[in-house]
């Protein structure tokens, strides 16, 4: 073993329960790698003893930057980690989804984690939690499409877990990903002045859903929505690339996102409208608030952005597309030719 992962659920933990924790880490002589940050780190004395891994348990920061589903092993420095859950209901609707496209997708979101902190993926573990009507035939398709994207990308799977479910069907998946310290990127290194980009158009996953619960299940945005295409190539290149300061991957929706990097930046945001790249069949509001879209969003060095942007629209062929900048005063603005508009947008919440 290389690790003592702990997975945390807010503060669910009493101060006992973290006292046999520190205890039991100590013992074992392995670093921590904590998987999901809320207030665990909030309760870690100042004086944790060794070897548990100090940089994680004394700075609250270095986890709370990446938010609540992936984190960093500063311990062994560059492997990076992202966790994903997948509920029938909530996430997908079985019967708009075919167990080969759900098995890629639950694959491919967290493969966009992984490139979102300018890494590239190395292995997964997969578990699976399956009700009687979805066994044998369905499970064999899924593990198709799981293994065909963890093929292209060469992360192989090399672990996880099966159980029974009383109800629908529940997906768990952890990513693991390597990068050099320098490459990794998080969400709390926005600077003021800072250019906003999005490496793609936004919308499409977003009006696809929109088919979906409308039972339009066959259209092109329908198709979108349910097979995303993470961009780990360009998030490993965008990892390289010193100017780039924060990034994350466009999951929860424009408004939503820039917002986590805005929060952890202690900064703000002037976006304008007519910047936003809406890809075709959706709409302004839907590219700005719907999720699911996976693409890159970064903020990147004014003095290099346009450098920056050149380079990437030649090496990938598609442009990154600015979409403002970063400000001192906390809050997101959006513009409309250059003059506040006051929106309420907001994109997905989990809660």
């Amino acid at each position: 073993a290389e690790w003592f992962a702990f997975c945390d659920a807010d503060d669910l933990y009493h101060p006992e329960f973290l006292d046999v924790l520190y205890a039991a880490v100590t013992n074992s002589g392995l670093p921590l790698a904590c998987c999901r940050y809320d207030t665990f780190t909030d309760t870690v004395p100042a004086d944790a003893p060794a070897p548990c891994n100090s940089k994680i348990l004394r700075s609250p920061a270095h986890l709370d930057a990446l938010l609540h589903d992936h984190a960093v092993d500063y311990g062994l420095w560059n492997k990076l980690f992202s966790a994903d859950l997948l509920t029938e209901g909530v996430h997908f609707l079985r019967a708009a989804t075919s167990a080969r496209e759900l098995g890629r997708k639950s694959l491919a979101v967290n493969l966009s984690d992984i490139a979102a902190m300018g890494a590239r993926p190395v292995a997964t573990l997969l578990s699976l939690a399956l009700p009687a009507d979805a066994e044998d035939a369905w499970t064999a398709e899924f593990m198709e499409g799981y293994r065909e994207l963890s093929a292209r990308y060469g992360a192989a799977l090399v672990g996880g877990d099966t159980t029974r479910s009383a109800g629908g069907i529940t997906i768990n998946v952890t990513a693991i990903g390597r990068a050099p310290d320098a490459h990794v990127k998080r969400r709390d290194a926005a600077r003021e002045g800072d250019v906003v980009f999005v490496a793609g158009e936004l919308g499409a996953s977003g009006a696809g859903l929109r088919d979906i619960l409308a039972g339009r299940y066959d259209t092109p945005l329908a198709a979108v929505h349910r097979n995303p295409e993470p961009q780990v190539g360009e998030g490993a290149w965008l990892g390289a690339r010193s100017e780039v300061h924060a990034m994350m991957d466009l999951s929860d929706g424009l408004a939503s996102d820039l917002g986590h990097i805005l929060d952890r930046s202690s900064a703000g945001a002037e976006v304008e409208l007519s910047l936003i790249p809406v890809a075709p069949g959706s709409d302004l509001r839907t590219a700005a608030c719907g999720g699911e879209d996976y693409k890159l969003l970064l903020t990147a060095d004014p003095s290099a952005a346009d450098r920056l942007a050149a380079d990437y629209l030649a090496r990938f062929g598609s442009p990154l597309y600015p979409l403002g900048r970063i400000t001192a005063r906390p809050g997101l603005v959006w513009l409309r030719d250059g003059r506040p508009e006051p929106l309420d947008w907001h994109g997905f919440e989990h809660f």
